[in-house]
């Protein structure tokens, strides 16, 4: 039997504004956006290869749905986006209004720098090591 992890919630305030985002600004394929009646919708984006997990944006709909816009991880790195073009990446993204936290650093395992999503939770875009 295979298994694999398809789809990650990430609790959004805002389907569109979240759209946006992850669309626009991190080049991610918009995969599902359906009318769920009420209010709700099942929007999936994930990177436009296809490749790895994908994000169901879920708006939030309770107070401790809303506590945790932004904070899904109690301040850690939420998500680790992989690139096989850490500096084109990273140069693109600066252009198209990314926020990242600090420069980019050299680690053992790759190449990494932190950025914020437009809620603030924190990810990693990576490169790894060869």
């Amino acid at each position: 039997m295979t298994q694999t992890i398809a789809t990650v919630t990430l609790v959004v305030a805002e389907y569109d504004a979240a759209i946006n985002f992850y669309r626009d600004q991190l080049g991610f394929a918009l995969l599902a956006d359906i009318e769920m009646g009420g209010g709700k919708r099942w929007v999936v984006v994930g990177p436009k290869n296809g490749g790895g997990a994908r994000l169901l944006l879920a708006r939030a709909d309770s107070t401790r749905q809303h506590d945790a816009v932004g904070n899904q991880t109690g301040g850690r790195v939420m998500g680790f986006l992989e690139t096989d073009d850490f500096a084109g990446d990273h140069a693109g993204m600066l252009a198209r209004g990314v926020k990242f936290l600090e420069a980019p650093r050299h680690e053992a395992y790759g190449w990494v720098a932190v950025f914020e999503d437009l809620y603030g939770n924190k990810w990693d875009l990576i490169e790894p090591k060869g």
